[in-house]
């Protein structure tokens, strides 16, 4: 066989494997980070919505939604700490 013929074969299955397969996969999680991302940005609302009684304010943005997010209620007491013992 000629290297062009085994080249264009190669470069197939490649773009078959990639518009078949492989997008699925990375898609998906980063459907599901964006999902938590938004999750963890209502769980900053209610803090900050029940917290101004308290006068804790934790700002909403994209680092502290991952992080509330991504790591759950241990994240959003993380959160606190840090705003009550450090920024405070």
């Amino acid at each position: 066989m000629e290297p062009k013929f085994v080249i264009a074969i190669l470069g197939g299955l490649i773009v078959l494997v990639l518009l078949i397969g492989a997008p699925l996969r990375p898609i998906r999680l980063v459907g599901q980070v964006f999902v938590k991302i938004l999750i963890g940005a209502l769980f900053l609302f209610f803090l900050n919505a029940f917290g101004q009684s308290f006068d804790l304010h934790v700002p909403i943005n994209l680092v502290t939604s991952a992080v509330s997010g991504l790591l759950g209620l241990p994240g959003l007491a993380a959160l606190v700490i840090i705003d009550l013992f450090i920024v405070g």
